[in-house]
This record gives C-alpha cells, structure tokens and sequence, in this order.
C-alpha cells in the first residue's frame, strides 16, 4: 500500500527539484493504492494528503484485522440484497410468504431502490415514522424484524459496516387488554356455526390449538381411553395450490395435550357415525411429500379439506350476532384457554407447553400482564421473609 502524489514524478531533476507531472494541478492530486482481502489492486483519489493518508491507515488496520470491506460491495440496492437474502434463508412455506408480502408491500416502496451501503440510521427512523401512519404497531415491528435481519445479515457478508437498523425507536404495542369472552358466548359461538365445525369451538377454547392444527386433525388423533389429543400436523394454504396438510409451526406444537370433558363429549358426538376419508396431499416430512387418504374432523360443505384462508366468512356468521369484535378471530379461543390456565394458576412453562410455543419467553412475551397480581404477589414475599420493623429517627451522627 501507498499513497502517490500524483502532480509529480517519482524520480526528481538532476538539481534536486522535483518534476511536474503531466496531470500537474489537473484533478485531485493523491492516491492511495492496495490490495483487498480477495488479492485485487485497488485505488483511491483523495484532494488531501491527509485524507489520503488516513484512508491508507484505516484499510491497512482492516485488513489486519479481518475486518476490510469493499466500498463496491455496499453498491448493492436494497431491493437486490433483500432478493438475495431471501433465497438464502430457511423459512417454512407459510413463512416465506409473510416475509415475501412484507418485503414487496413495505420495504422495497420506500427503501429498495437505495444502495445498501448508503441507508443511514435517520432513513430508517424516517420509514418507520412513515409505516406508522398506516400499519398497526406489532405489524410494524413484525416488518422491521425482517429489515433488521436483511441488514445483519449485510455486515456478516461484509457488504456494510454497521447495521442501520440498530437503535431504531418503534412505535408502542397498544396496551390494551385482549377481548376474552364469556362461557356464554363461547357456547353460543358452537351454537351458530354449522353443525360439522361446532366441536372446533369446543377444541380451541379447551385445548388451545390453532386453526391450522384443528383443520389437520384426524380420526386417529383423538384417544378416548387416555382423554388425550395429539397434534401432530397442520392444514396449510399457500397461493397457488389446493389445501395440504404440513408440519406444525414449531418443533414443539407437535405435542400432546389433555381432553377435557366438554371437548371429550363434543368429539364423541361427532365422530359417532365416523369420518369418511378424502385424498390430499401430505408434506408433513418435506423430504417424503405424499398424495393418501386422510380421515380429517372437519370438512367443508362439499367434503372437501376446509381452507383455512377463507374460513374468515363461515367465522363471521357466528361471530357478529354473538357481538365479538370486528377483528376477533377464530385464534381468540386460543387466548381464551391461554389466560384461563394462567388465572387459575398454570405456570409459563405449563402454559408453553399447552399452547406449543417454541419457548416459555415467547409465551412470557405474549401473556407476561394475564399473569394477576405479580408485583403484590413479589411484596408479600419479601414482607413474610423480612417482617416489618419500626425505623426510629437516625442520629445525626450517623448520618455522615
């Protein structure tokens, strides 16, 4: 590495002056010359020497230390990067699909025709500030946990030498409790929906399962004798392609959990005259995807698989005369039954275990403020531990 001063030739006059170049006074006048990490010869004007002389530094102590980055590299547009990253990632199909909407609906508009390396800390605050004006703020923060990982994911591929998206200020989660129902009117939900989904009601609100894995339980699934329910697949619907029954969100949905008495009665009621089976498609092992009959509980009118994607409107004509929020759906009785164990005293780990989240911080994260009376509950301990004692004046010797 160097840095040439371009306005003069190296060797110098016989009286020891130094010679003028041909591009003398033409054009900045010093140039740092070296060789990245990937051995090819770079170079770099600058108008200062000292500029040039700093610059040289930086990139010596770089690479040194295995921290050098390509300025060209950081060229990239956003729009390019984030194409890229997605194909490198391992996201299941349903996924995928989220990642691609938020990707091509909020990201790419507003940033992606900007050069990765260029997107500066105050362009992202300002695209939040702008997304804040017409998505809800878990939404929000949902879209800018992908932004964050497109940009990580450029400072270990060296493309960038900081994440942007650090210390970006987001928007508040709304504070204001979930709409639980009453016994009443989850009975009365069963009620209204047709006759051959009425025991999903009763599944979701004593169970805790979500849509997709009610819609991909089979007769096999339900054991009487030891009151138990497996749940060991989901339904999916992806763009494009008929229902298909796939894996489960998480490694740890596929689990196990308890019948009580009204799902155990409801299930025994409608299974009486049995299920008959209906072909589908089965990628519950991705590696060994399957087309088999499938005794599924619920179907539609026609006996085809439900698709949960449209389900919303058989939803609706139970949920409004019943008089449930606009936006409550079916995965509200998934709440209901979450809040019901940890009111009657259910530990996290108990409740992350029913519900099949990945880890109890993610039911923490979801459910910390059901968990009644903590703090009070935290006072009384350390009261029953320490006692109370009677504090007299302190002696204004001892007050130093």
């Amino acid at each position: 590495m160097a840095v040439d001063d371009l306005w003069y030739l190296a060797k110098r006059a016989a009286d020891g002056q130094r010679i003028p170049s041909k591009r003398h006074g033409r054009g900045k006048r010093w140039r740092v010359r070296w060789v990245d990490d990937r051995g090819a010869e770079r170079a770099q004007l600058f108008e200062r020497k000292s500029d040039a002389e700093r610059h040289d530094a930086n990139v010596h102590a770089d690479l040194s230390r295995g921290q050098y980055i390509d300025d060209r590299a950081g060229r990239i547009t956003l729009a390019e990067w984030a194409g890229e990253w997605r194909s490198s990632q391992l996201h299941n199909d349903s996924t995928t699909i989220r990642v691609e909407h938020a990707v091509r609906l909020h990201i790419v508009p507003q940033l992606g025709g900007q050069q990765i390396g260029r997107i500066r800390h105050s362009h992202i605050q300002g695209w939040v500030k702008d997304r804040a004006g017409e998505l809800a703020p878990s939404t929000i923060r949902v879209v800018f946990g992908y932004l964050n990982a497109m940009m990580s994911a450029a400072v270990r591929d060296r493309r960038i030498a900081a994440n942007p998206c650090v210390d970006v200020r987001l928007p508040d989660l709304d504070g204001s409790p979930r709409f639980i129902p009453s016994p009443a009117q989850i009975h009365r939900i069963a009620d209204l929906l047709p006759v051959r989904l009425a025991p999903m009601v009763y599944i979701a609100a004593g169970c805790g399962l979500r849509l997709g894995e009610v819609l991909g339980l089979e007769a096999g699934d339900v054991d009487f004798g030891a009151q138990e329910l497996h749940v060991r697949r989901q339904l999916k619907v992806l763009k494009g392609r008929t229902p298909f029954l796939g894996p489960v969100k998480t490694k740890t949905s596929v689990r196990t959990v308890e019948l009580p008495k009204l799902v155990w009665n409801a299930l025994d009621a409608h299974l009486q005259d049995g299920v008959d089976p209906v072909d589908i498609d089965d990628d519950t092992d991705p590696r060994r995807p399957t087309r088999r009959p499938a005794h599924l509980l619920f179907r539609g009118a026609s006996g085809d698989p439900i698709n949960a994607a449209t389900f919303s409107r058989t939803w609706a004509t139970a949920r409004i005369p019943v008089g449930l929020p606009d936006r409550w759906g079916f995965h509200g009785l998934r709440h209901y039954f979450a809040t019901l164990l940890i009111h009657a005293g259910a530990s996290v780990k108990t409740v992350q275990l029913a519900l099949g989240h990945s880890t109890p911080t993610v039911t923490l994260n979801t459910y910390a403020h059901e968990w009644p009376d903590v703090l009070d509950r935290t006072r009384s301990l350390v009261d029953e531990a320490l006692g109370t004692r009677e504090t007299a004046a302190i002696p204004a010797e001892r007050r130093t």
